[in-house]
Parts: structure tokens; C-alpha cells; sequence
């Protein structure tokens, strides 16, 4: 085995090893590339190693990266997306449309699951804090589930796996990083956000396909509530007035974006003023919530920004003992061909969604992948939507699947950490069934962008 190949199973054994310790994901991404430095420069200097590795080339070019990263205009659309969301947590934007909505789908059978994924929707296109969607969805949803003896499975997992809807529905912030990452024209922010919006529906309508088949299938799970107000005229126009700022704020963002008329930083300036003017008309902007909101999204965007530091530090430790160019070669060596290789690398990411957040998978694993696809001739923008299809599936699966912490800190006591497992598992299929009909089917993510720019 070369040393190339050795170094770059070491040093990922080691962020594997010392992940497990506990220590924030930062440190231990920043504090292998110092420790794999040492290593590189070592073998070079008193070994004669043929490596293309020494510390003006390496770690020597961490500041003029991380100079890169605060400079960057695209990233200044994370806090402003961030503080979106957050201030329409805090607007009653959800807590309107639950109420409403639930007039309109509660007489069918599984209507609650149904107005929860509807909600989820709407908010996905307004937000892409999975915390705090999930959070609002099950304390929203599950009490009124459970009041109507909706099976406790069926309806945590509706709830959970419907707020993880916002990590593709645009805007999303973690198609914001992957932009970043890419660094190429043809997958800029705008790109990946045209990208992902007919998956992101597709997604949510297999949802509530699921959400009103199951029901019919088993009753049991779902009973239609008794005494449920008849659908009115008036029903409709309070849906609508409910609907109508969430629709106004979703079109000012993503209408200026797709249009052209805005850059997506820029949209993310109109979503953060957009979220403020409605919690304002809600009267639920007052000095103390304004300040909560800035700290939140402060700590949010820190935790972000300090993982992409690490993990700027451990991709050009990792390339400077050629580990690009080793998991290059492996990649186009595998005997599977062309679309083997994209599935390999899915299955991988897929595997990988189970131990590790999506911000080291992006970071990490997005940026060594995406030459190897482009070498082959894929489209970009494809390929990284599947790529975040795949990721999604990382909230729901345990043990490391946060979209279950934060439903399991909602939930109802009578709902078991098992009921939540069992609930999320049927979502879990039917977001790899999408990510199977988006890998046969590539015009789903690639005919927006094609159209916009025709």
C-alpha cells in the first residue's frame, strides 16, 4: 500500500478516533490537521517521503483560507437565513396556519398528519433551521394527535421527518454551503436552489400521499375526529389569510432569486427584514424577543463558521498528503462504472449520515467527491441535490439522527424513544424512494436551472 493511501486512512482513523471522545466536532477536525502536519512534515524532512506536503503549502495556506471564508458574499446569506427562521419561529406564523388548516383537512381521515406536512412545507420554503421546524411541528401537532388517538408512531414520525424538510427545500442553508464549497459556476447557490425545489415537493407530496393512503389501508391509526366543522367558504378564507404572509415572504426570497432580480445573498436581506415585519404585524417583536433571536442566530451561524474553519484546516492537511488524489483514483478504479460510482459515493454518505452531522459530510466529503463527478461528466447541480437527499436521511437515522433528539425533548411522555424509531422508518424509505427517482430521472433537479438561464 503507498503512503499516500496509508496517511489518508490515518488521518481520517484519527478525526473517527477522536470524535468519539466528545470533543467539539471543530476542535477535533482542526486538531488532526495540526497532528497530521507533524506526521507529514516528519516523513518528508527525515524520511525522504515523495510527498507533496510541507508547512508553507499546507498548513501555511489555513489563514489565507479562512480569510476566504469570511470574505465570501455567498456566505453572508447563512446568519440572515438563520435569523429568518428564528424570527418566524417567534412570529405565530405556524401556530395561524395549525389552526386554520386543521378546519380545512381535519374531516379526512389522516387530516391532522396531512396539515402538518402542508405546514412543514410552507415553512421548509421559509426557513432551513431543522431544530426549530421539528421542534414547532411536534409541539404544535403531537398533543392534537394524541387527543385523537392517532397511532403514536405514525403521528412523531409525520412531525419529525416533516421538519427536516426545510435542510432541501430552498432556501436552505446547507445548500448555501455546498455552494461554498463547490466554488464553480455551474452550482452556484442560485443553481442548487432551483435545483432542489421540485424535489423538495416531490418529497413533500410522497408525504402526504403516505400521510392519506396509510389511513385508508389501516383506520386504526388514524380515526377521523367527531364533531369536525363541515369545509366552508369562510374555512377557505381564513386558510388563505393564514397562507398569504408565509406566501408573500416564500415569493419575496425565492420569486427574487429565480426571477434574477436578486442575488440570493441579497434575497437573504429580504427574508430576514420579511420575518421581522411579520412578527412585527404579530405583535410578537418586543426588545426581548429581538435580542433572543440575535444571540440565537449568533451561536447558530458560530457553530457553523467554527466547524468550517476545522474543516478547512483538515481538507488542506488531507490534500497535502495527496489524499484527493488517492480517493480520486479509488473512485474511478471501482469496477462499477460511471452511475456505480455515484452510487457508491451515495451509499457511502448514506453510511456515513448515521455517525456524523451533515456539516463534516458537506464540508469534508463533498469537496474531495465533486472533482471525481465532474471528471465523469455529470452534471454538478444533480449530483449535489442527490448528495443532499441523502444527507437528509442523516436526521432520521440513528444515533446520531438530531431531528429524534429534538422530537424526543417535545414529545408527549406516553411517546417512547421506540415509537419514534418505529415512526420515522416508513419517511426514511420514502425519502430514498425520491432519491432513486431523482438519480433516474435527473430533469426533476435540472430543468429549473436549465429553463432559468435559457
Amino acid at each position: 500500500m503507498e503512503l499516500e493511501t496509508l496517511f489518508v486512512i490515518g488521518m481520517f482513523l484519527t478525526f473517527g478516533t477522536l470524535l468519539m471522545t466528545g470533543y467539539p466536532v471543530a476542535w477535533v477536525l482542526g486538531g488532526t490537521a495540526v497532528i497530521w502536519t507533524v506526521v507529514g512534515v516528519v516523513a518528508v524532512e527525515n524520511f525522504g517521503a515523495n510527498l507533496w506536503f510541507d508547512y508553507p503549502s499546507s498548513m501555511g495556506l489555513v489563514p489565507e483560507r479562512i480569510w476566504s471564508i469570511v470574505n465570501s458574499e455567498t456566505l453572508v446569506a447563512l446568519p440572515m437565513f438563520i435569523f429568518m427562521g428564528i424570527m418566524l419561529d417567534q412570529s405565530g406564523v405556524a401556530e395561524r396556519l395549525m389552526n386554520s388548516m386543521v378546519k380545512l383537512f381535519g374531516a379526512v381521515r389522516g387530516g391532522y398528519a396531512v396539515t402538518v406536512i402542508v405546514i412543514g412545507v410552507l415553512l421548509a420554503a421559509t426557513t432551513g433551521i431543522i431544530g426549530a421546524s421539528v421542534v414547532l411541528l411536534g409541539m404544535l401537532s403531537l398533543p392534537v394527535m394524541m387527543e385523537n388517538k392517532y397511532d403514536k408512531g405514525f403521528a412523531v414520525g409525520t412531525a419529525c421527518a416533516t421538519g427536516t424538510l426545510g435542510i432541501l427545500i430552498p432556501p436552505s442553508i446547507m445548500l448555501v454551503l455546498m455552494a461554498d464549497r463547490l466554488a464553480v459556476p455551474e452550482a452556484s447557490v442560485g443553481d442548487l436552489f432551483m435545483g432542489a425545489f421540485l424535489p423538495g415537493l416531490l418529497l413533500g407530496a410522497m408525504y402526504v400521499g403516505y400521510a392519506m393512503i396509510r389511513p385508508l389501508l389501516q383506520p386504526n391509526i388514524a380515526p377521523v375526529p367527531e364533531g369536525t366543522e363541515k369545509v366552508s367558504w369562510s374555512i377557505v378564507w381564513e386558510v388563505a389569510k393564514a397562507v398569504l404572509p408565509t406566501a408573500a415572504l416564500i415569493l419575496g426570497v425565492l420569486g427574487s432569486i429565480f426571477a434574477g432580480i436578486a442575488t440570493p445573498t441579497e434575497a437573504s436581506g429580504v427574508g430576514a427584514l420579511g420575518a421581522l415585519l411579520l412578527a412585527l404585524m404579530s405583535r410578537r417583536l418586543t426588545l426581548k424577543v429581538l435580542n433572543a433571536s440575535l444571540q440565537q442566530t449568533t451561536r447558530t451561524a458560530a457553530f457553523i463558521f467554527a466547524i468550517f474553519l476545522g474543516a478547512t484546516a483538515f481538507s488542506v492537511v488531507l490534500r497535502g498528503l495527496g489524499g484527493d488524489a488517492v480517493i480520486e483514483e479509488a473512485l474511478l478504479g471501482l469496477p462499477f462504472g460511471p452511475y456505480g460510482v455515484i452510487l457508491t459515493i451515495l451509499f457511502g454518505v448514506f453510511l456515513l449520515g448515521f455517525f456524523l452531522d451533515w456539516v463534516e459530510i458537506t464540508l469534508i466529503i463533498l469537496p474531495l467527491v465533486a472533482p471525481v463527478v465532474q471528471h465523469l461528466g455529470f452534471d454538478l447541480v444533480w449530483f449535489t441535490i442527490l448528495f443532499a437527499m441523502c444527507l437528509q436521511t442523516s436526521f432520521l437515522t440513528p444515533p446520531v439522527g438530531f431531528a429524534l433528539f429534538y422530537i424526543k425533548g417535545v414529545a408527549p411522555p406516553e411517546i417512547k424513544v421506540t415509537d419514534i424509531y418505529k415512526g420515522v422508518i416508513p419517511f426514511i424509505i420514502i425519502q430514498l424512494v425520491a432519491l432513486v427517482i431523482v438519480f433516474l430521472v435527473p430533469e426533476i433537479a435540472t430543468w429549473l436551472p436549465s429553463v432559468a438561464y435559457d
